[in-house]
């Protein structure tokens, strides 16, 4: 299909699928046969209508993390950290809930997920919110396995990645990645601190009352990652043109000084599988700030990010030179992004994504399962209503009365079903985390311990 009839069918495609999924504004890019097509729709703040394009800025949240791991990747290229030299090597100051713990964690392992760390460090009292300040608190936050022994997906270990930056730099984080890897790829328009977002056109993002009407979200990063302790793995911000030229650039392309930066073998090795990610709709491996995944037969590399109403994708398809950007600014942003990033698979290079779908209720089976489940920010709850087995999720509510600020809703019961097979596989088919598939695991005796979604474990509570 011709780039110019795909760009028309996309523009109705993005138009019809956001008033569906009742989402204010989207900017879409799509680098597909090397050119590069932008499609808007809607507005950045329902409040005060601003048309979106490729040049709005979004918060992308935990696609950071590509941006953090890419400077990481350069600081190991020129000899500055080694990926295997024990965390503590550049940020003696960390400490832990366990001291082996503590010292047996390396670089790599925060790289990919698989430091044993719980998802993050909630702390309603901030203090400077810096990355000195996040790292001090650490002691408190949940160990969930040993160094190296699984991937579980932690917002905690990619802000620690940026102590080391910060420590081997002797900068801050944001001035590093600024000299690092932002100006050398002429990314100007992706930045961190709100007093340069407020210089641009940027998106806000919405949420929905109990009566369905639509309102601006407040703060506008989703609490922590205000806090400059969470930049590194969730505070950038960006926009679909940016994101597009950072797509370039992994794919091994000269972007502005890319040598500078990384060479494209070292880049290639950021998407190389680094740690299995099992029955995960993210992906089915980490590599170096990237979800893995084939679809359809095809090897992809991406990452999304979900903020306070608003969401982000990217993904890329090395072999086609393909990649997509797409931002959105509400809680219906998930699915809408979802949605738009299939459309394009599918008509731009004929890869097509199927979910699976579940094995019909099995009430015994899901007596197994049924019961709370929690990391140190957020409970989820199986249920089983005697019809159908669903799964819900919610902010911790001692975290949310003790926030001095307005947090992301909860996510109501959804359906959710096993897949076929031996194993403990499932799939959410509907509502807003539709499509989301993850795993239960159990321990030698064969009672179901956690499980694990959005590549993270929850531990079974009690």
């Amino acid at each position: 299909m011709a780039s110019q009839e795909i760009a028309q069918e996309l523009a109705t495609f993005v138009e019809e699928a956001a008033k569906a999924y009742g989402v204010p504004g989207i900017s879409v890019g799509v680098l597909h046969e090397n050119a590069e097509t932008y499609v808007a729709h809607g507005v950045g703040n329902a409040d005060n209508p601003v048309p979106v394009d490729e040049r709005t800025l979004f918060h992308i949240a935990s696609a950071t993390k590509s941006f953090t791991a890419t400077a990481l990747l350069r600081l190991a290229a020129a000899g500055r950290v080694d990926l295997d030299a024990p965390v503590r090597r550049y940020v003696p100051e960390l400490v832990l809930a366990d001291e082996d713990h503590a010292e047996r964690i390396t670089v790599r392992n925060l790289l990919n997920h698989t430091a044993g760390l719980d998802w993050n460090l909630i702390d309603t009292d901030e203090g400077d919110g810096s990355l000195a300040g996040f790292v001090a608190k650490l002691g408190a936050l949940s160990l969930i396995a040993e160094p190296g022994a699984r991937a579980s997906y932690s917002q905690a270990g990619y802000n620690i990645l940026g102590r080391v930056i910060e420590n081997v730099t002797g900068q801050s984080y944001e001035k590093a990645m600024a000299e690092l890897v932002l100006a050398p790829l002429g990314l100007d328009d992706t930045v961190y601190d709100l007093d340069e977002v407020v210089r641009r056109k940027f998106a806000i993002g919405h949420s929905r009352d109990e009566d369905g009407s639509l309102r601006t979200a407040a703060p506008w990063k989703a609490y922590p990652a205000g806090a400059r302790g969470n930049n590194p793995g969730g505070g950038a911000v960006s926009t679909t043109r940016d994101l597009l030229r950072w797509a370039r650039f992994h794919l091994g392309e000269p972007v502005g000084n890319a040598e500078a930066v990384l060479s494209a073998e070292e880049r290639r090795v950021m998407r190389q599988p680094s740690a299995e990610l099992r029955g995960s709709s993210l992906g089915d491996a980490f590599g170096f700030g990237w979800f893995l995944k084939e679809i359809g037969g095809v090897p992809t590399f991406g990452h999304g990010g979900s903020g306070n109403g608003q969401f982000s994708e990217v993904l890329i398809v090395p072999e086609h030179g393909f990649a997509i950007a797409a931002l959105s600014n509400s809680q219906e942003g998930y699915q809408l992004n979802r949605a738009v990033v299939k459309w394009a698979l599918e008509h731009c290079l004929g890869v097509v994504e199927a979910d699976p779908e579940p094995v019909p209720y099995d009430a015994a089976r899901n007596r197994d399962v049924v019961g709370r489940y929690e990391i140190d920010a957020m409970n989820l709850d199986i249920a089983d209503d005697g019809e159908r087995l669903t799964l819900a999720v919610e902010i911790k509510p001692e975290i949310r009365s003790g926030a001095d600020v307005e947090m992301p809703p909860d996510i109501p019961a959804s359906e959710m079903g096993f897949l076929a097979g031996d194993g403990d596989d499932y799939i959410v088919v509907e509502g807003e985390m539709k499509g989301q598939r993850g795993f239960f695991s159990r321990d030698e005796s064969g009672v179901v311990v956690g499980i694990d979604l959005a590549g993270r474990i929850f531990g079974r509570a009690g």
